[in-house]
């Protein structure tokens, strides 16, 4: 019988050049996707000006709104409506949301002036018609905040003075040297950091699985930029660490699928607020106006909570 001994095979090197091709590629991506998320970071806080006065012919008629300019510590000088209520009533500030102005308050101007409250609405700097440069998701605004409840205090020494934030806004009266100084707030839809809020926009154009591989590498890159861009280190825009700070009582509310400011994250701000505090899930609502989207809701839970503000009796709604 003949032996066969078979030979060994030499193996195969990977060759250089394709190492150095993948390494290319993946820096390519990796920029790609770094000059991706720096471009949303300018695009979120562009300005967003606008002209809005004179208001709307029905504007006009049923607020009689009082043309102000309220100066900030901001640098900038804030547009503001004053609708002046019924003595006793109360006070409200109203505070939109990011890339909005105040006419997106106006429904909730109208709600409270119906029922004798005093109410300011104004634009943040860099939105509608104030002042300022580029927007500081909370940064700046928070000293807009501060100034719009000195501007109320100060016109209505005599009043007790509420606030409303809607994502922006609720972040505004929570950042900054400390929470407003109001004697009752209402948080709609605030993120509880700015890193998560940027996490959840990314899933929404990249989708879950995009996300999950993107998120942990692109965070970073938000991050070092992010002082350029809006005058602070991400860690100083967490509204879950300051909430705790606030003393007069607090109504989160937050639509069960929001998938910006997620139902789990606005659980965990709540937790952290002090009592008394109240939680409403707005079924159904995305990361929309609450108030629009569930408006006779809106008028049963909102309402009893800022009657606190009242020195005198209520006056029946309209």
């Amino acid at each position: 019988m003949t032996s066969h001994v078979a030979s060994a095979q030499p193996k195969r090197r990977a060759s250089p050049r394709l190492g150095i091709v993948l390494a290319a590629i993946a820096v390519v991506c990796l920029t790609a996707l770094a000059v991706a998320v720096v471009r949303m970071e300018l695009e979120l806080t562009a300005p967003a000006f606008a002209l809005i006065d004179p208001p709307r012919p029905d504007i006009r008629d049923d607020l009689h709104p009082e043309m102000v300019v309220i100066p900030s510590q901001s640098g900038a000088n804030l547009a503001g409506w004053f609708v002046n209520g019924r003595p006793g009533g109360g006070a409200v500030v109203l505070m939109h949301g990011i890339k909005a102005n105040r006419m997106s308050m106006v429904r909730r101007a109208r709600l409270l002036h119906e029922n004798g409250f005093s109410v300011l609405l104004f634009d943040f700097q860099a939105h509608g018609e104030s002042g300022g440069t580029r927007i500081t998701v909370g940064h700046l605004e928070a000293l807009d905040a501060r100034a719009a409840v000195e501007f109320v205090r100060r016109r209505l020494p005599d009043e007790r003075v509420g606030a409303i934030g809607a994502s922006l806004g609720g972040a505004a009266a929570l950042l900054g040297p400390g929470p407003l100084p109001v004697d009752a707030l209402v948080l709609e839809a605030v993120y509880p950091d700015v890193e998560r809020a940027l996490a959840n926009r990314l899933r929404l154009v990249l989708g879950p699985n995009g996300a999950n591989i993107a998120v942990p590498v692109l965070m970073p890159v938000f991050e070092l930029f992010a002082p350029a861009v809006i005058g602070v280190w991400p860690s100083q825009l967490r509204p879950i660490d300051q909430i705790a700070e606030v003393t007069a009582p607090v109504l989160v509310i937050a639509g069960s699928n929001d998938r910006r400011t997620t139902l789990k994250e606005t659980r965990e701000l709540f937790a952290r607020a002090r009592e008394p505090k109240y939680l409403w899930v707005v079924e159904g609502a995305d990361h929309v106006d609450l108030e629009a989207f569930a408006p006779d809701e809106y008028r049963r839970r909102v309402l009893p909570f800022l009657d606190r503000l009242r020195r005198s009796p209520q006056p029946e709604a309209r």
